[in-house]
């Protein structure tokens, strides 16, 4: 089987392209691929927005924004009486410390709404010897006992057997809408208002070491978390003042990322002129860098020969904290020299032997800012991406929130005595209090546990949230493939105009848009599926993973690790895979598997070329990255440090400078990855345009190349005019009649 050129390829990649009169750029008529797909993905698109309804309908939100307490009541919700109690309060939250709160998802204590929390100790046994003399000490202490108890002459062992009051309140700061102690360490020491210990009510001294563990239980309680509480508090003080950094620096921040939109700009439509000079200065420079590593690890080895005790082995001093020992060995820096040596060997090597592929790669990435110069339009299309993108994680996070929410409240008994056995069995408040429970269990109550149920839907919620997922991951993945199809569409009818911009068609960003979404969404939905289907089982790994962190058994983490490896690997193929075939698609018009297959041996007929190019681009693009979010960030931090004098007076006061440069600095790099995604796209299509191009076209006036100049010339081919073409076969014709 032989190629255009007279090579040989291989049967098994497949047959080279052959030459189509008629093709003239991406195919026009074409019909509908993979409609079975298509008409999968909008089913379930439907099912997507009945199962957001049907959370929507079950859920309530309310159960996550606002705390409830044991009465089942929301705090703070507006038109309640609970409107200006915003926070929840425990009456023991030692009783939190309690293994069974993890296990039963509930502190066994009376939680109730508060307007404020404690901010001083006391225990209802000295309010009630106080408040005779000053009525103040029962005036504040009733605002953390229930509503409807207002009778401070009950004695303290009722009062605390029916929960009216708490035994004692300790001082506490809000935090996650619930009252927890006001820690504070001070030289190593746990302290809650300068005090190591104080009394619970009940005539015991305990140690705030039992308030802390009490307080950790409740916050791994709500977020599912083992942090502690004095971290989290810590967190939040923190917090607090990068919020005010935010409000104070949003400005001068939006203007370091429209900065950093024009730089990219300019940086992609420059390296028409700069990619060659770039890369060479950039190779050149790692060749001077390890040459003179080379030259310095010698020096290094010869002043070290010939001294006593430099010539011992590195095995034969074993392993050393100190890494400063090894550097006085001479076989150190032998190991070193040959290792630079090497690698500058193999840097030459590449550069002798891939020179011509190495500038082809150059070449497509000029001819690439040579097709955005052209089509503007399509570095602003990732807005579209982005807006699509925004809302499906908006619509993803709310039904997963409803989802959650979604259940009625369910009341366990609680009892202040050990022996009850009704402890922790489902109640009903309204009919609680004339059940048997209470002559058994004279000190129980019926109190708010969580929101749960046991229908068939509560039954399945935890199988309806990873369906959300899975559906949430097949939408992004698909807004992406539109995104790179619509794309390659624009860029091939770039590289498809034999005479530039003459020969371009209206609108190609717009056109190659709805050819992809009429006639192709089967197949890029075919696509995004395969990919979500790899990174769902990913997510379940790592989730598996996180379980069994603390888990023994090393064949288990072994294989757990080997799966997370080779699903990584098979995500980062499929992505690759799925961008070509997008490409392909776009061009041909065939379905996904088609276009698959195509890409594939078409790479793999010229997969050295696909090597150099793909590494090449992503170096002078990972770099351009850096040049330009650095050299915003060096601006940024100029500014924010006071240190250009013109506009020092204009920098706003902040607590932590880091907050708005570490914010410039990451967008500016997201913002260049955004814009360079786009001329990696543009770059990707060009190169499979040009195998393209190579495959079908030998040059002559019938079949010429539609490659720029530039790549001609590297390859030492060029398009024969139709003139010469004439003039050639005259001469030949002339050529007998000159022998006789």
């Amino acid at each position: 089987m032989t190629g255009p050129k007279g090579g040989y390829y291989k049967a098994e990649l497949g047959e080279p392209h052959k030459f189509d009169p008629t093709f003239r750029g991406p195919v026009h008529n074409r019909g509908c691929t993979d409609v079975l797909c298509c008409v999968i993905f909008v089913i379930v698109i439907l099912g997507y927005i009945v199962l957001g309804t049907v959370a929507w309908m079950h859920g309530d939100a309310r159960k996550v924004v606002y705390p409830t307490d044991s009465y089942g009541q929301f705090c703070g919700q507006q038109g309640t009486p609970n409107a200006n109690k915003a926070i929840l309060f425990y009456f023991n939250i030692l009783q939190c410390a309690n293994p069974t709160v993890l296990i039963n998802l509930q502190c066994p204590t009376t939680q109730l709404c508060v307007s404020k929390c404690p901010d001083r100790f006391a225990t209802y046994i000295d309010m009630q010897l106080n408040y005779r003399r000053n009525k103040s000490y029962w005036d504040y202490y009733k605002q953390f006992c229930k509503p409807s108890f207002d009778n401070p002459d009950k004695s303290v062992s009722l009062v605390l057997q029916d929960e009216d009051c708490p035994s004692m309140i300790v001082p506490s700061r809000p935090f996650l809408q619930r009252c927890f102690p006001d820690f504070i360490t001070r030289n190593g020491t746990l302290t809650v208002a300068n005090k190591t210990s104080f009394k619970d009510g009940h005539g015991k001294t305990r140690s705030v070491v039992d308030l802390r563990d009490a307080a950790n239980k409740v916050t791994a309680m709500q977020q599912g978390t083992e942090s502690g509480i004095t971290s989290l508090l810590d967190a939040k003080e923190v917090g607090v003042k990068i919020f005010e950094d935010y409000a104070s620096s949003w400005f001068w921040i939006l203007i370091g990322l429209v900065i950093s939109m024009l730089v990219s700009l300019i940086f992609i439509l420059l390296l028409r002129f700069t990619a060659g000079v770039l890369f060479w200065m950039v190779i050149f420079g790692v060749i001077v860098a390890v040459g003179y590593g080379i030259w310095h690890c010698y020096w290094e080895y010869s002043s070290l020969k010939g001294k006593p005790s430099s010539d011992i082995t590195i095995s034969d001093i074993g392993f050393q904290t100190d890494f400063r020992v090894y550097l006085q060995l001479t076989q150190t820096w032998l190991i070193f020299m040959i290792s630079l040596a090497v690698i500058e060997a193999i840097i030459i090597l590449v550069l002798i032997f891939l020179r011509n592929r190495v500038r082809i790669a150059i070449a497509l990435l000029k001819e690439g800012s040579k097709a955005i110069g052209c089509l503007m339009s399509t570095l602003f299309y990732p807005i579209i991406t982005f807006l699509l993108l925004a809302l499906c994680i908006a619509y993803w996070a709310v039904t997963a929130v409803f989802l959650a929410s979604s259940g009625d409240a369910v009341y366990k008994v609680m009892s202040t005595r050990p022996d009850c056995k009704y402890t922790n069995l489902t109640c009903d408040p309204k009919t609680f209090s004339q059940s048997n429970v209470t002559k058994l269990c004279p000190a129980s109550q019926c109190t708010f546990a969580f929101y749960g149920g046991e229908s068939l839907y509560h039954r399945y919620i935890f199988v309806l949230q990873l369906c959300n997922l899975l559906v949430f991951l097949w939408l992004v993945n698909f807004t992406i493939a539109l995104g790179q199809c619509t794309l390659a569409g624009a860029f091939a009818s770039y590289y498809w105009a034999l005479r530039k911009p003459e020969d371009i068609p209206p609108s190609p960003l717009a056109s190659s848009f709805g050819r992809a979404l009429r006639y192709h969404t089967g197949s890029l939905a075919f696509g995004a599926l395969i990919l979500s289907i790899v990174q769902f089982i990913r997510i379940i790994l790592e989730y598996l993973d996180h379980k069994l962190k603390g888990a023994h058994n090393a064949f288990t983490r072994f294989l757990l690790c080997c799966l997370k490896c080779c699903f990584w690997c098979l995500e980062h193929f499929i992505k690759f895979m799925n961008r070509n075939a997008y490409i392909m698609i776009s061009i041909y018009g065939k379905n996904f598997c088609a276009s698959a297959r195509d890409a594939f041996f078409l790479l793999m007929r010229n997969v050295m070329r696909v090597a150099v190019l793909d590494k090449v681009t992503d170096f002078l693009l990972f770099l351009g990255k850096l040049l330009i979010s650095g050299s915003v960030g060096v601006l940024a931090f100029f500014f924010f440090t006071r240190q250009i004098p013109v506009i020092q007076e204009e920098v706003p006061s902040l607590n932590y400078y880091w907050v708005p440069l570490l914010t410039v600095i990451f967008g500016s790099y997201m913002i260049a990855h955004g814009f360079f995604n786009v001329y990696a796209m543009c770059v990707d299509t060009l190169f499979l345009c040009f195998l393209l191009d190579l495959e079908k076209n030998d040059g002559s006036a019938t079949r010429p190349y539609y490659m720029a100049s530039s790549l001609r010339a590297i390859l030492n081919k060029k398009n024969k005019r139709p003139e010469e073409k004439k003039k050639r076969r005259k001469q030949k014709k002339e050529q007998p009649n000159k022998r006789h």
